[in-house]
């Protein structure tokens, strides 16, 4: 699974440094920073991305915040909240907050924004984040409640991570598009400029409120688009680019070896999984067949996988959510070893005694992806491999196009389960199970205000996904985080690259 050609790449951008690199420094105070994935839309409600989500937390800000290290819940853009029924909050605002444009903070920003994006037929990108709210109601200026659809006892922790509040007017008027092109928020950073999918700069914003978040210690940040890894490792190298980030295992090790970098892995709550099209959606789909399905979690070297390319703090995982978050069962999972021989005869016993053909699509990572196809290909699940851009896979996927398809989920660095089997397992249009019975149980388990019966009832689910083999989760993610050695950055488990924590030596 190593590559030659990656290695001789290494070597020679280690060589080219050696002679001689012209390392950026501080004097203009720019943090150079490069995301290997386009981003669709700076509007953090239309686009699922990582990139996505780091952008979000810099640009905007949530009534709440939730420190990454102690999980705490602080006050953020709300000073307090409570709970004046099982689905009503009632939050008191933060005074004397402004936009980025210099327009106040205030409940109709709140009301505004909640309503808008509760509207399922707006079209927020990911309905789960957001659909569990009814709507929002101005008290005073400075006092607003939410209304819950029905109990949700996780509500709190989604609106300490990917519910934002946006400017009112400003968001009539521009709508997605126009804040995609143009974000205004209340948040550390403000967005300069904008070319879509390619290049963002951000600026400090002079006039953030005291928030947990913190205030930035570097002026300017400027982010540009390079999606081959090795083109970046040549930017760091010759000092135009200050941190990379999601950087693979062989080359971090390389870069590790260098006395210019520093180098910091750390877990994520990312999984990687197969989609099965155990529901049919797609043409002529083989998994409808539970043997197949199971076959395919039979077929896969999961500990190969971590230990041979992912590396660092990643694990096998068997769960279809990450075990860290509130009701994520791993005793409740089925775990399927790696047998190739029990893979080949379910196939059998399921018709498919000389093997089968399938398209099998990908987004990212793909020497993971192809080292996953080899375990199939290696039982007679021949694959016809598609390599797409993310945003043209999430549409085939929605479409329900797609019969298997390598995917990632990092649950927008939400701590419970819901956010992740709930957002694949209730019928959505990213559900390739319709499984009733399991929507049964995650009905229960969302809705409850009883822990016990919550984790229950996920348990359940849990058992139930992964007895029909509904996916086949393989692996959590880590993150290695590359700077140049006049960078100061201490990563954090979620997976959310913070600015305000990033400063010069």
């Amino acid at each position: 699974m190593k590559s030659t050609v990656l290695k001789s790449t290494i070597t020679g951008l280690i060589l080219a440094a050696a002679t001689g690199a012209a390392w950026a420094d501080k004097a203009d105070d720019t943090l150079n920073v490069a995301f290997t994935k386009e981003l669709e839309n700076v509007d953090s409600y239309f686009n699922s991305s990582r990139e996505g989500v780091v952008l979000q937390r810099a640009v905007w800000d949530g009534l709440i915040y939730r420190d990454p290290v102690s999980n705490e819940y602080m006050g953020n853009l709300a000073t307090e909240w409570e709970w004046i029924d099982d689905t009503t909050i009632e939050f008191k605002l933060r005074e004397g907050v402004k936009f980025h444009d210099g327009s106040d903070f205030t409940a109709d920003d709140v009301v505004f924004t909640v309503n808008y994006v509760a509207d399922e037929a707006n079209g927020v990108k990911t309905q789960r984040n957001v659909n569990w709210m009814k709507s929002a109601e101005k008290v005073d200026d400075f006092t607003v409640r939410i209304m819950l659809k029905e109990n949700f006892p996780a509500a709190i922790e989604f609106l300490s991570g990917p519910v934002s509040m946006y400017p009112s007017d400003y968001y009539e008027e521009a709508g997605p598009e126009g804040m995609g092109l143009k974000p205004v928020g209340t948040g550390p950073y403000k967005v300069t400029e904008v070319v879509p999918g390619q290049h963002f700069k951000l600026e400090a914003y002079e006039g953030y409120h005291d928030s947990p978040k913190g205030k930035p210690s570097i002026k300017n940040v400027d982010i540009r688009t390079i999606p081959d890894v090795n083109t970046q490792m040549a930017e760091l190298f010759s000092g135009s680019l200050d941190l990379i980030w999601q950087v693979p295992s062989d080359q971090a090790e390389k870069l590790a070896e260098r006395d210019e970098f520093q180098v910091s892995n750390e877990s994520t709550m990312r999984v990687g999984y197969l989609t099965l099209d155990a529901a049919g959606r797609s043409e002529d789909s083989p998994f409808t067949d539970v043997r197949v399905r199971k076959a395919v979690n039979y077929a896969i070297n999961r500990q190969e996988l971590v230990d041979a390319l992912l590396k660092g703090k990643s694990k096998v995982v068997y769960t279809p959510c990450f075990p860290s978050q509130f009701g994520c069962d791993e005793e409740a999972a089925v775990e399927y070893e790696y047998n190739p021989e029990k893979a080949k005869e379910l196939l059998a016993e399921a018709g498919y005694e000389d093997g089968l053909t399938i398209d099998f699509y990908a987004y990212r990572d793909r020497e993971y992806a192809e080292a996953i196809t080899s375990y199939l290909n290696a039982v007679g699940i021949d694959t016809n491999f598609k390599m797409l851009q993310y945003s043209a896979l999430r549409e085939q996927n929605m479409k329900g196009e797609t019969a298997v398809s390598f995917q990632t989920w990092g649950s927008y660095s939400i701590n419970d389960a819901s956010a992740m089997v709930s957002q694949f397992f209730k019928h959505g249009s990213l559900d390739y199970a319709m499984d009733d019975e399991t929507l049964e149980y995650l009905n229960i388990a969302d809705s409850s205000t009883d822990e016990a019966v919550r984790k229950e009832n996920y348990t359940k689910a849990i058992e139930r996904i992964t007895e029909e083999a509904y996916w086949a989760p393989m692996f959590s993610y880590n993150t290695n985080y590359v700077t140049t050695n006049e960078v100061e950055y201490t990563p954090t488990a979620d997976e959310v690259l913070r600015f305000t924590t990033v400063s010069w030596k």
